[in-house]
């Protein structure tokens, strides 16, 4: 055996690609065997070449953990011998940091059984051997073994510690260079906090070195003192501030520098970026805010090189750090760069007025209700850049307006007077890059537009489509995005143009070229929003050539495209109902294909490390794997994942929700396969896979009953069993207006308890560790998260009625520490919202929670915010109402709070809508303790209701009420009103 594999070897290392082949496949052969495992060794020790040493030496790596225990000891001993003989006397690194990683998967199986007791003294004696060979030597086995045996150095970490500082600064720099990599390998090791803190004492060390190896050009090591930085940063231990403010130096330093090379300087902005996701507190107590900020807002005029990687860009970097600290500080992030923005808007370089603009549209999500305060002024910058000379700059605020029409609704909408103007005018550029981000811009604008659209909607389509006709493909994408939105906001002021944009659409429902698709995506989703405003009448003789090429193109190999497909699907549905019933062939089949899809998580499954994988890139053999029955653990490395095809996924979901729910008995045959799909995507990872799921579930659950009558129980304890695991808090109402039906498969009393868990923010999804700088969870979504469970107690009290009191018993006190003096408005206007639901839906004892409640109801009335008045006053109505004569000693107080909001000074309709409700709940509740000659005037005068038709219910039954009684103070009131 042993000539044939060193044959075999130096064919494997030949350059003609099928000796190479016929040698790998034979070597696989070979290497199953154990008695491979001498002639390894041999070939490790004695082979002339060091590509044949370290190729034994990697492929023994691979194969040694199966082979170990069916080795004898006189066997076992050799190979380890041989191993650190090798490392101490090759001359190749390669080889010696091959056979150290043997070593390393040796020691795996053999140090925690006691046969190995001389290795850990070894390297040790190594470590601190006169020789400098031998220092790097024990210094490259302790980084190998960390990864498998780290806990077996846990006793000596006094001696290591030392060890390691001392070796830090070895006049030696190959030994530096292995003990900075030691110490990054123990920080990667370890799960001891405290281990954690004390390593903080190497980081003067590490900076200064760093500091001198930049100096002379050697950048390498910086990068190593980079991923140091990171363990220390992304672990859960405290770190003291004298290290944070020298990392952040000295990142600051690196990424400013541009005689450094590019990817280091990246290296250093991504700490900045780590710190301020993870140690954003850290930042803010030693006042490294603004000292940041001053090196990243400069860095965004630095433009990518064509030659350079893109995500490597300082723009690119300092622009994510900006966006994060933008979410994790923006109280002390907005002031500093708003000046910064309102300095430079008019700077003579137009790459500071690019950034100037663009840096507002980065901190538009983080800071959002800062700058919805100063909308005006920030407005002012952006709107002046779309005048600027240079493109850039018109680029950057076309991207602004997008970003700022994404995130500062509903304030933003105000303004469109104001905007759309501009955003006309952009249409109209002579670049095509500010044309592209002005599509976005309109885009994200227009989606949340209604009638306003009207006085600009002729002018905009008029433009939008002949740009469309004359644009190259990539702005045809994009403009085709802007039309839908623009559509979508006219809504029936677009019907007579409808022919029109249909005929342009059939071109693009036909291409098939790989680059056209995306386009051929848009318009397909076009024609489906077209399709729902213009009805069911008038589509569906039409709409047959549009479902052949939208069946046809879901095979043209583009997700973006099958997703769009089965959105187009969905709005067809919605119009034609029963119409659709003839397509379910067709369309339900593409509908299951996109469900089943793999869905191809990117993740790199690595059994090394890095050095590892460099190994087995020089030698070639990175197919040969390791052994089946006893593989080493894997270690995850890059994960990503497909968004594309949850898109699509979640897409297909809905359309099949939307098919059962429209076609009703006739989806019969589609029925089984789809509650099995709703079901397993119901506890998908993704959220937005899920939640289609769960409303799929709701519908084909209603479709259910027409056919399968008694035999949905089981889906309906599926169901309710995944609400109680997985909080799907927004379904239970769904369920919980049945409950008559499906309470025995409920088991309330563990609903309660994980609801009551929720409103004490005890869950492990919003606890934030006390002792770190770390969050383990997004503020925004703790906020989503209790408006659903504030969503939950009123869906309980419908199902239960008065037999909810106790449990809102339990529930009442935490739902209160939600109006305490820290909480925010939000807070305040989401309890005072699920109070007034429950008060509605439990009835009379809501009358035993008046007295605390109502002075806090009362207040909220003065609110600056009208949401919070137009909850408060729906509140007060409904405490007033069902709170029998509990609430009659706030009657007076009531209409005192209530006075101002019927008047001219009120500027939301809705909140004066409210207003009317909650006097017509009261005198509806107590005619005779209301002052029906002071009141009836006021409630008279703001009639008929302008916003909120849900309290016309009770307005009007109010004054039927009164009519019907001939209450004469209702027609003096009514005279009273018509002479005003």
């Amino acid at each position: 055996m042993a000539q044939s594999l060193e044959l075999l070897l130096l064919q494997f290392l030949m350059p003609d690609n099928e000796a190479r082949r016929k040698a790998e496949d034979q070597i696989k052969r070979l290497v199953r065997d154990p008695q491979v495992v001498p002639q390894l060794i041999d070939h490790i020790r004695s082979a002339k070449t060091p590509n044949v040493r370290q190729l034994s030496a990697v492929l023994l790596r691979k194969k040694i953990t199966g082979h170990w225990h069916k080795l004898p000891d006189e066997l076992r001993q050799l190979v380890k011998q041989s191993l650190i003989e090798s490392i101490l006397t090759e001359y190749s690194p390669s080889v010696r940091r091959a056979s150290a990683n043997v070593v390393s998967i040796i020691a795996k199986c053999a140090v925690p059984g006691g046969e190995w007791p001389d290795l850990l003294p070894f390297i040790f004696q190594c470590s601190q051997s006169a020789q400098e060979d031998l220092r790097e030597v024990g210094l490259l086995l302790f980084s190998s073994l960390t990864e498998t045996i780290g806990d077996s150095f846990q006793p000596y970490f006094a001696d290591l510690k030392l060890l390691l500082l001392k070796c830090l600064q070895d006049e030696i720099s190959d030994v530096r260079i292995a003990a900075l990599k030691a110490v990054g390998a123990f920080l990667e090791s370890t799960h001891d906090e405290s281990q954690v803190v004390k390593f903080c004492e190497y980081i003067p060390g590490i900076l200064n070195y760093s500091k001198k190896c930049l100096s002379s050009g050697d950048e390498d090591i910086a990068i190593i003192a980079f991923e140091i930085f990171d363990e220390l940063i992304e672990s859960p231990a405290p770190l003291p501030g004298e290290s944070i403010k020298a990392i952040v130096k000295f990142s600051l330093e690196v990424c400013s520098s541009s005689n450094i090379e590019i990817s280091t300087r990246h290296q250093g902005i991504q700490i900045i970026s780590w710190l301020a996701k993870y140690r954003s507190s850290s930042l803010k107590k030693h006042q490294l805010i603004i000292p940041i900020l001053q090196i990243m807002c400069p860095l965004l005029t630095e433009a990518t090189s064509s030659d350079l990687d893109d995500d490597l860009s300082p723009d690119r970097a300092a622009a994510e750090v900006l966006d994060t600290m933008s979410v994790t500080l923006p109280n002390h992030v907005f002031p500093p760069i708003f000046e910064f923005a309102s300095e430079n808007s008019r700077n003579v370089d137009p790459k500071f007025r690019e950034a100037s603009i663009m840096v507002l549209g980065l901190i538009s999500e983080g800071c959002l209700e800062l700058i919805k305060e100063k909308l005006e002024p920030v407005l002012h910058v952006v709107l002046e850049g779309l005048r600027d000379p240079e493109q850039v700059v018109r680029g950057s605020a076309s991207f602004a307006l997008g970003q700022f029409a994404e995130y500062l609704q509903p304030e933003i909408i105000s303004h469109y007077e104001k905007i759309l103007p501009h955003i006309l005018r952009s249409l109209q550029d002579a670049s095509d890059d500010v044309k592209e981000k002005s599509y976005y811009a309109l885009a994200a604008f227009c989606e949340n537009m209604h009638e306003e659209i009207a006085p600009f909607f002729d002018t905009l389509l008029g433009k939008l489509l002949a740009s469309l006709q004359y644009s190259p493909r990539i702005l045809q994408e994009t403009c085709l995005s802007a039309i839908s939105s623009v559509v979508f906001a006219a809504d029936r002021a677009f019907i007579p143009y409808a022919d029109r944009v249909l005929e342009l659409m059939k071109p693009f429902m036909v291409l098939t070229n790989e680059e056209d698709l995306r386009c051929r995506a848009r318009a397909t989703e076009l024609v489906g929003i077209v399709a729902v405003i213009v009805g069911r009448e008038k589509m569906e003789p039409i709409l047959p050539p549009f479902i052949g090429a939208a069946v046809f193109g879901y095979g043209l190999e583009c997700s973006e495209l099958r997703e769009h497909t089965h959105g187009f699907f969905s709005n067809v549905t919605e119009i034609l109902e029963d119409g659709m019933v003839r397509y379910l062939p067709h369309v339900v089949p593409l509908a299951f294909s996109s469900c089943y899809l793999d869905d191809g998580p990117a993740v790199d499954i690595n059994d090394s490390d890095e050095d590892e994988d460099e190994d087995e890139d020089v030698v070639g053999l990175g197919s040969v794997s390791s052994d089946d029955e006893a593989q080493d653990e894997p270690k995850v490395g890059n994960i990503s994942i497909r968004t594309e095809v949850l898109d699509e996924k979640a897409a297909a979901t809905q359309a099949l929700g939307l098919f059962a729910l429209h076609t009703k008995s006739a989806y019969a045959p589609y029925l089984e396969e789809s509650l099995m799909i709703m079901m397993k995507h119901s506890i998908y990872f993704h959220e937005d896979v899920r939640l289609q799921a769960i409303t799929g579930l709701k519908h084909i659950l209603t479709a259910a009953r027409f056919f399968l009558q008694g035999h949905n129980v089981r889906a309906f304890h599926y169901a309710s069993s995944l609400l109680e695991k997985h909080s799907l808090l927004h379904l239970l109402s769904y369920f919980m207006d049945g409950a008559s039906k499906i309470k025995q498969f409920i088991d309330i009393a563990r609903l309660v308890e994980s609801t009551l868990v929720l409103l004490q923010q005890m869950s492990a999804c919003q606890q934030v560790k006390c002792d770190s700088d770390i969050k383990v969870y997004d503020p925004g979504q703790n906020e989503v998260l209790m408006d659903a469970v504030t969503d939950l107690l009123p869906a309980f009290a419908k199902a239960m009625g008065s037999n909810f009191e106790p449990i809102f018993a339990i529930l009442f006190t935490p739902l209160m520490e939600f109006t305490k003096g820290s909480s925010s408005p939000k807070d305040w206007t989401m309890v005072v919202a699920c109070l007034a639901e429950v008060a509605q839906n439990m009835g009379a004892p809501i009358s035993g929670y008046v007295n605390p409640l109502m002075p806090f109801v009362l207040k909220e009335l003065a609110s600056p915010s009208a949401t919070n008045r137009r909850n408060a006053a729906f509140c007060v109505g409904e405490l007033c109402q069902n709170g029998g004569d509990c609430s009659l000693k706030y009657f007076d107080d009531a209409l005192q709070c209530l006075y101002p909001l019927f008047e001219e000074s009120e500027p939301d309709d809705a909140v004066r809508d409210n207003a009317a409700g909650a006097v017509a709940r009261m005198i509806m509740a107590h005619q005779h303790s209301i002052p029906l000659n002071q009141v009836l005037p006021m409630l008279l005068k703001v009639l008929p209701l302008k916003e909120d038709h849900g309290e016309s219910v009770p307005v009007y039954t109010c004054i039927c009420n009164l009519v019907l009684s001939s209450n004469s103070q209702l027609w003096l009131s009514a005279a009273t009103a018509s002479e005003n």
